[in-house]
């Protein structure tokens, strides 16, 4: 097994820290214990508490987007993917104990200065929003407008199941969202 050199072993101290207790929550200090690392190294890597965020959100995109495709490349068609990304998230939120979407918990949790951060979670939900479109606009089924229109009702859908789970802390949400989306779809 690799060791972890000082900037991941930070990333990961920092992703945990963030998602599961909350960016403001989290001080540098506890990052760096957690990490087990010096001040002066950490600066070395990053120059704040933001711009670890932003590696955190880079590393959780790229992490979730992965698995999520890896979960849906089965499917043939773009609404079979779409359908089956609500099973991801149901399998994902039941892992992590209903704790909820990363970008959608820090960026409740963000002080107003904080652009690097919200912008990188306007990025990847833009980037969702599109593959959701993109996937319907393949599929053919709909003008390119109603595919767009059709995809931004499936994200909200998404959306509002992701933080309506977290709060209920049940996956009933999901699965409504889920029959919501086949509906819509039909």
């Amino acid at each position: 097994m690799k060791r972890q050199n000082v900037k991941e072993r930070i990333i990961e101290a920092a992703s945990h820290l963030f998602y599961f207790e909350g960016y403001n929550q989290t001080g540098i200090n506890k990052i760096l214990k957690e990490a087990n690392v010096s001040k002066d190294s950490m600066y070395r890597h990053f120059r704040s508490k933001e711009d670890v965020a932003v590696a955190y959100l880079k590393g959780l995109y790229s992490e979730w987007m992965g698995d999520l495709l890896n979960y849906v490349k089965s499917k043939k068609t773009g609404e079979e993917k779409i359908i089956a990304s609500f099973d991801y998230v149901h399998a994902w939120l039941s892992k992590v104990q209903y704790r909820g979407c990363g970008w959608q918990n820090i960026y409740t949790d963000l002080p107003e200065d904080q652009n690097k951060i919200k912008d990188q979670v306007l990025l990847h939900k833009n980037l969702l929003r599109e593959w959701v479109q993109n996937l319907l606009i393949d599929d053919k089924k709909h003008s390119i407008e109603e595919s767009k229109e059709l995809g931004d009702e499936i994200i909200i859908l998404l959306e509002g199941a992701l933080i309506t789970t977290q709060i209920q802390s049940h996956l009933w949400p999901i699965e409504t969202a889920k029959r919501a989306t086949i509906k819509l779809l039909s």
